[in-house]
C-alpha cells in the first residue's frame, strides 16, 4: 500500500514523502492516526499543490523550535522525593513530571519530546534531552533530592 506522510514518523520517514508500508500497517495505524494517506492520484496532485505552504510552516515551526530550544537550553529542574538508603528512590521522575515542571517554568512542551529511555530512580544530577524537532534539540539539567 502506498502513502503519503502527512507528519514525520521516526522509523518511517518525513512528512511529504511517498512510501510503501503493509496494508495493516497503513489501514489500522497510519491513517486512523492522520500520520498518513493513501496515495492516490487525486491525493498526489493535491498534495503537490499544497507544497509551499507547507514549506513556509515548516519553515515557520522550525524557527519557533529553535528559540524554544534557545530559551530551554541549561533550565534546571528539581524534584525532591522519598528514598531509600542507597539513593534509590521509592518511585521515579518520569517525563509526566518533567513536563508539569517545565510547564510551570513557562515552557509548553510536548511529553513525546522529553528523551528518556527509563523513568530517572536515583537522586542526583541528570541530563534531559529534549528533541522539539528532528534537527532541534535541548538539554536540562534535572536535580533529585532526598526527602525525608
Amino acid at each position: 500500500m502506498k502513502v503519503i506522510l502527512r507528519s514525520d514518523v521516526d522509523s518511517l520517514g518525513r512528512a511529504g514523502e511517498v512510501k510503501e508500508v503493509s496494508a495493516g500497517f497503513g489501514r489500522n495505524f497510519l491513517i486512523p492516526q492522520k500520520l498518513a494517506m493513501p496515495a492516490t492520484a487525486a491525493a498526489l496532485s493535491w498534495w503537490e499543490k499544497s507544497k509551499e505552504k507547507r514549506a513556509k510552516l515548516s519553515e515557520n515551526r522550525l524557527a519557533q523550535s529553535k528559540e524554544l530550544a534557545s530559551k530551554i537550553a541549561g533550565t534546571s529542574l528539581s524534584f525532591s522525593r522519598p528514598c531509600g538508603p542507597e539513593g534509590k528512590l521509592f518511585g521515579s521522575v518520569g517525563r509526566t513530571d518533567i513536563q508539569k515542571s517545565l510547564k510551570t517554568c513557562g515552557f509548553d512542551v510536548d511529553k513525546q519530546a522529553i528523551a528518556l529511555e527509563s523513568a530517572l530512580k536515583k537522586v542526583g544530577d541528570h541530563e534531559v534531552e529534549l528533541r522539539l524537532r528532528p534537527e532541534v534539540s535541548a538539554k536540562i539539567k534535572v536535580t533529585i533530592v532526598a526527602r525525608e
